[in-house]
């Protein structure tokens, strides 16, 4: 019995899924050239400001979290004492 091929085991559809994915991002950049934002910051008004402001928040974030990480980890065999 053969067994069952989902979508996501092929790997020509995760090449598709990516492909599409960057072409979103691709035409949001462009977008962000072209279309009228109503800001209130003037750093606001930079382009590609919520793109690269969403990127430092994310590697803060992962920063952060290895920090913390080091702060409360326990030993592997903790809860075995």
């Amino acid at each position: 019995m053969s067994e069952k091929k989902y979508f996501f085991d092929k790997p020509e559809n995760i090449k598709w899924i990516i492909r599409v994915f960057y072409s979103i991002c691709l035409l949001l950049v462009i977008a962000d050239f072209i279309l009228h934002r109503h800001t209130t910051m003037a750093w606001e008004e930079m382009p590609a400001f919520y793109a690269i402001y969403g990127f430092a928040a994310y590697v803060l974030l992962v920063v952060l979290s290895n920090i913390l990480r080091k702060l409360v980890m326990r030993k592997e065999n903790y809860y075995d004492e």
